[in-house]
């Protein structure tokens, strides 16, 4: 039986008073404060219910008369009988019936009146239960968020419902992200820097074919579940910060003693997967270094800033920056050829040893002097001298290769005089705080849709932009719902 907004406010009257008589009633019941509190609000979302319940009965049944102009101009004509449909708010489900109009029944619905006038959503949920949902979900799986739901609010929604959800709410991030203004000047640094990194995905296993075997034992090194790359970037300003090469030494060496840095102005963060659509591959790297590329648009339209791209040795990555970056200056992360410095030094010393540190701690200051070449020959000199066979041979070759490949990107001495960052620290973090903490928690296996859609609707909330994200999206769905003039009410509704 649907309510009229009298009976409706009479239900919330009644709600109020036993509100207010369970209050008075809390010191004879010798209530605690938090008993109290958890009662109270239990009766607030009754109330709620209640207030939200008259209100929409104050809106009428949609019925507009036999026919309706929707916004795009169409005559429709009243269907015979109301369509009802559930609307889930944060106060719990309400069935609303009203009139729809359409060519004729059993065809497509073109228009529906009181869903305009309310500025329903396109799915059952509420814009703001879909705020809280997804907020939920981008810090725990979607079991946890589905319980937490269900234990601060007692609303029950599947794991399955939450998944569609997030979904649906990342079509929107890529166009709002495009869509940002450009960061105030006065509040940008200097240098303009991109740097992205690879970040591996565990991955559902795809359904097998036939009768389920028997699982084979895996091989020594073999993962249980395989992993897909999301592609991670971030796009930040920053002021030069002009160091010699012994200041770096010295900072590696004695974290006490590191200077006060200049700090990331404005910090994008974005993430792509290679994804399958229509039957073409979609490449992650690709997508992922034209989305910087939009950044850079976005942020130094005329390309006056001092640009540095900070990558791995990922010769991939490389590549695709030869494509879209290659008038910047790039720069092989420090903290990857101390990797390589280490690995080279264990071929001698044991590891953690005073000798090893030694040995990394003279060719990191050669490096950083400018002198690669030194260093390629010197450890090479050093296997033949040495006489290594086998895995230490191969590590050593490695090291000195990696060095040698990369030399291009390794003019340290020039890029500290300029004030250039050289640690992809931005990046690391990035794969840390976009994929790792969220899509590789215990036990979590992702699709390549539904890990794309998280690291979407993440980027969008760590980037701070969740607030204006959200207006957008309601704005874009509205205005698509019902017309250009469609009513977008503010998100500050605090009184």
């Amino acid at each position: 039986m649907i309510m009229t907004q009298e009976q409706a406010f009479l239900k919330a009257q009644d709600q109020l008073a036993s509100l207010i008589a369970f209050v008075r009633d809390a010191s004879a019941q010798a209530l605690r404060l938090d008993e109290l509190e958890r009662g109270l609000f239990s009766r607030l979302l009754q109330l709620g219910h209640s207030l939200l319940s008259a209100h929409v009965a104050a809106q009428g049944d949609g019925d507009v008369g036999e026919t309706a102009t929707t916004p795009e101009g169409q005559t429709c004509r009243r269907l015979p009988q109301p369509h009802a449909r559930t609307y889930r708010s944060v106060f719990g489900p309400l069935v609303l019936s009203r009139f729809v109009y359409g060519a004729r029944a059993g065809q497509r619905i073109e228009y529906v009146p009181l869903d305009a006038r309310l500025g329903l959503p396109e799915g059952e949920f509420s814009y703001l239960l879909q705020d809280w949902a997804q907020r939920l979900c981008l810090q725990g799986s979607f079991a946890e968020a589905a319980g937490s739901l269900h234990d601060l609010l007692g609303l029950r929604h599947g794991v399955r419902s939450l998944e569609h959800m997030n979904q649906a709410v990342a079509d929107s991030a890529a166009a709002f992200a495009d869509s940002r203004p450009t960061p105030p000047a006065d509040g940008e640094g200097e240098l303009l820097v991109f740097t992205a990194d690879g970040k591996g995905v565990p991955m559902r296993r795809r359904p097998q074919a036939g009768p389920r075997q028997h699982p084979r034992r895996r091989g020594k090194g073999e993962k249980a579940n395989k992993k897909q790359m999301a592609y991670v970037g971030a796009a930040y300003t920053i002021a030069r910060f002009r160091r010699t090469p012994e200041q770096v030494v010295q900072e590696l060496r004695v974290a006490d003693e590191r200077p006060r840095r200049p700090r990331p102005c404005h910090k994008h963060v974005w993430a792509e997967m290679t994804q399958v659509s229509q039957g073409e591959a979609h490449n992650g790297r690709v997508a992922l270094f034209a989305h910087l590329a939009g950044q850079r648009r976005r942020r130094d339209p005329a390309r006056a800033k001092p640009t540095v791209c900070l990558f791995d040795g990922e010769p991939a990555l490389w590549e695709q920056w030869l494509e879209e970056f290659s008038d910047t200056v790039g720069i092989l992360d420090i903290f990857h050829v101390l990797e390589r410095l280490w690995e080279a030094a264990y071929c001698f010393h044991p590891e953690k040893s005073p000798e090893a540190e030694a040995f990394v701690t003279a060719r990191l200051r050669m490096l950083l002097e400018g002198n690669v070449g030194g260093v390629v020959r010197g450890l090479r000199q050093m296997k033949t001298k040495h006489r290594l066979r086998g895995p230490k041979a191969q590590a050593l070759t490695r090291a000195a290769n990696y060095l040698d490949n990369n030399r291009d990107f390794m003019r340290y001495d020039e890029y500290l005089a300029a004030g250039y960052p050289i640690g992809s620290g931005v990046a690391e973090g990035a794969c840390r705080h976009l994929v790792k903490d969220r899509l590789e928690q215990t036990g979590m296996r992702w699709t390549v849709a539904g890990a794309q859609a998280m690291l979407r609707v993440r980027a969008t909330y760590l980037n701070g932009d969740w607030e204006a994200f959200w207006e957008h999206r309601i704005a874009q769905e509205q205005q698509r719902l019902y017309g250009p003039k469609a009513a977008v009410p503010t998100l500050d509704m605090a009184v």
